[in-house]
């Protein structure tokens, strides 16, 4: 089969053409060794047919990765495990506040500021020499929708009514310089174009280029708990209620695998594969 014909359907319900460059750039990003990439390659190409959901290429190409790495397969789910912070989205912006804060920031969630107007429930506010920023996060938990213009429309009003009160406020003694917009999926160009056009930074999955999200995680060692492959999803969410979002602030905090009655065994297994990842 001619694999260049072959036409794969999105999460969104769009039809693009199968890229294997794509699934080898994905692959890499994981740290696989060539052969083990090239090994996954062949045996997805081998399964490919028409109108295959990139859902199914993701769970055959992880399946495979998990077979001869745990930590790597991890990393190969890292898209699919920011979904799973859900569904209220609080964890997602923990998980961003954290990723601030290692980037030097000091930060606050969930602040209420009053601005000239009206009072606004504030995701984040972040601090770095005596300049403030305020930023707003999106998230989905589902694949396939993306933020469109109105998103920062609406977040560049606030933004401005808070600006237009900020000497009055109790965070005077920050000059608040920027707003921002943080989504775990994808702008599309009208709120990209929108967003630079009114000075708002844009924060997605992958924007902007080789500094998006993806980027940042990768670059920090910043995974969230939600990648590990070795524990289940009450266990995820129970670290997840405890505030560990970070897989970092699992190994800081360990007694919480005994809270959960994991077996020695399992918890060093659990352990390994986090510190492995963050090392990476």
């Amino acid at each position: 089969m001619d694999i260049q014909n072959i036409e794969i359907i999105k999460s969104s319900g769009e039809k693009v053409k199968f890229s294997l460059e794509k699934l080898r750039t994905s692959l890499n990003r994981t740290g696989a060794d060539t052969k083990i990439v090239n090994q996954i390659l062949d045996k997805v190409r081998d399964e490919l047919y028409q109108g295959i959901s990139t859902k199914e290429i993701y769970n055959r190409a992880f399946a495979l990765l998990k077979k001869n790495n745990s930590h790597l397969a991890s990393k190969y789910k890292l898209k699919k495990a920011i979904y799973e912070l859900g569904p209220t989205g609080f964890p997602f912006e923990r998980f961003v506040s954290a990723i601030l804060s290692y980037s030097g920031y000091s930060t606050e969630v969930g602040t209420i500021l009053q601005g000239k107007c009206v009072s606004h429930e504030i995701d984040i506010i972040a601090s770095k020499n005596s300049e403030a920023t305020i930023i707003e996060c999106k998230f989905h938990s589902a694949q396939g929708l993306n933020c469109n213009v109105k998103i920062p429309l609406y977040i560049n009003s606030r933004y401005q009514d808070v600006k237009a009160n900020w000497t009055n406020s109790t965070k005077k003694k920050s000059a608040l310089t920027q707003g921002w917009v943080v989504t775990n999926t994808r702008f599309t160009q009208d709120a990209i174009q929108f967003g630079n056009c009114v000075g708002l930074y844009l924060l997605s999955w992958d924007y902007p280029l080789n500094d998006g999200l993806k980027d940042r995680i990768d670059r920090l060692g910043l995974y969230p708990i939600t990648v590990s492959t070795l524990l289940s999803n009450r266990e995820k969410q129970f670290l997840l209620s405890r505030s560990i979002v970070l897989c970092r602030d699992l190994i800081n905090d360990k007694f919480y695998l005994d809270h959960l009655g994991v077996s020695e065994v399992r918890k060093t297994k659990i352990l390994q594969e986090i510190s492995l990842l963050c090392a990476n």
